[in-house]
């Protein structure tokens, strides 16, 4: 007599609903290792597309030119003049420019030792500088033609965490190169030039005046030299200006200018981040060979406990192939049931964690479909050898155990 498939299902589920806690407890491990997996790649393919967004919003036309090595190994800066020779550029919208003070150290106090530094950086920065680099305010105020003259100082947003401010009050201060500096505002984090996040942003004026930070050309002093340009250029011709960058900030040593452009630094980010991700999902892959051992063993221990079932199915005409189906076909639903379970679980996972990110949720379906596939192969598997055994005993052995 051959079994609908309906009724296959309903003799398969009667081991399952027997031993409920049992079946769960040997479904757990599937289920953490789909979990893990679902999880891993829908929580990887968000954050490629919170990123990727974020650049797109943020535009992919920055382009930024610095100051590099010269041939002897020494550093070669930027001329003077870079920020308005590159300005001419017919494809370029706007540029701005910032130059770090080496020597200059800011603290919170002057009572904190001097190798105290955070690791954090004095910047001179152009006045555009916000608005170039596609970031705003947290809080407080950016510089203004004013205070670009003054001691007054714009923190990033790395550098007000690692000075101990949340906020800018009336009379903040920070001491920078052995004197006080009025705190304007701080930074909201700059995705593109995360470089400003550790800085300390003051006026080209502000610098020469009260830092020294000079430069000689043409026999008089300046403010500078620039150290890195910030470059938007039209979308469409992007490549264009790149080509024409180096030559253009420093006609006399080109090979002496870094270019490059820091919306494909973050793609490539991206990619690195979802290669890290393999590890995670081998640790899935070990919880589902640990949950298959697990269904293997539960298997061989319900057919040595159900050998009177056997045998009184065998006795009333059940064929050795319908033995075997029957509990290949248990194997088969308990990992499915766990698989189900943790595609379910990694879903919620990855919608949790990347709506809190802000991050639009992605689940691929290759991660719950090779999830549930890998549930059924792993039921295979597992069910295979307590099935044959299960087939291969006689009714006459069977009820003998009775």
């Amino acid at each position: 007599m051959r079994l609908r498939p309906t009724d296959q299902a309903r003799v398969a589920s009667i081991g399952i609903r027997a031993r409920k806690l049992r079946a769960a407890l040997s479904a757990l491990g599937i289920a953490i290792g789909v979990a893990a997996i679902v999880a891993v790649l829908g929580l990887s393919s968000s954050s490629q597309a919170g990123l990727l967004a974020q650049i797109d919003r943020l535009g992919t036309n920055l382009l930024t030119a610095s100051s590099g090595q010269s041939f002897s190994g020494g550093d070669a800066p930027l001329p003077s003049a870079a920020p308005a020779r590159v300005g001419q550029l017919a494809a370029v919208r706007q540029v701005a420019h910032t130059a770090a003070i080496d020597e200059t150290k800011v603290y919170r106090s002057p009572l904190i030792p001097s190798i105290s530094t955070n690791a954090l950086r004095v910047r001179a920065a152009s006045l555009n500088l916000p608005d170039v680099v596609a970031t705003g305010m947290a809080g407080g105020s950016w510089l203004n033609e004013a205070t670009a003259t003054q001691p007054v100082a714009v923190l990033g947003a790395v550098a007000a965490r690692r000075l101990g401010f949340d906020r800018v009050t009336p009379g903040l201060r920070v001491w920078l190169g052995g004197q006080w500096f009025y705190v304007s505002g701080i930074l909201a984090p700059a995705v593109l030039a995360d470089e400003l996040d550790s800085s300390v942003l003051i006026g080209y004026p502000a610098a020469r005046r009260y830092l020294g930070y000079v430069a000689i050309e043409g026999g008089r002093a300046v403010a500078g030299p620039p150290g890195e340009l910030y470059v938007r250029a039209d979308t469409d011709r992007v490549g264009e200006v790149q080509a024409l960058l180096a030559r253009t900030a420093n006609p006399e040593a080109p090979n002496e200018v870094d270019v490059g452009q820091p919306s494909d630094a973050l793609t490539a980010r991206a990619a690195a981040e979802g290669a890290f991700d393999r590890l995670f999902l081998g640790l899935g892959v070990v919880a589902l060979i640990v949950g298959a051992v697990g269904v293997a063993n539960i298997m061989i221990i319900s057919v040595l406990e159900r050998r009177s079932e056997i045998g009184l199915r065998r006795a009333l005409g059940a064929t050795r192939r319908q033995i075997r189906a029957q509990f290949l076909a248990e194997a088969v639903l308990l990992t499915v049931l766990g698989g189900l379970a943790g595609v379910a679980a990694g879903l919620i996972a990855t919608a949790v964690y990347a709506r809190g990110k802000g991050w639009q949720v992605v689940v691929p379906v290759e991660a719950w479909a090779g999830g549930i596939a890998a549930a059924v192969l792993i039921g295979a598997v597992a069910g295979l050898v307590p099935a044959v055994r299960a087939a291969r005993l006689s009714p006459t052995e069977a009820l003998r155990t009775v």
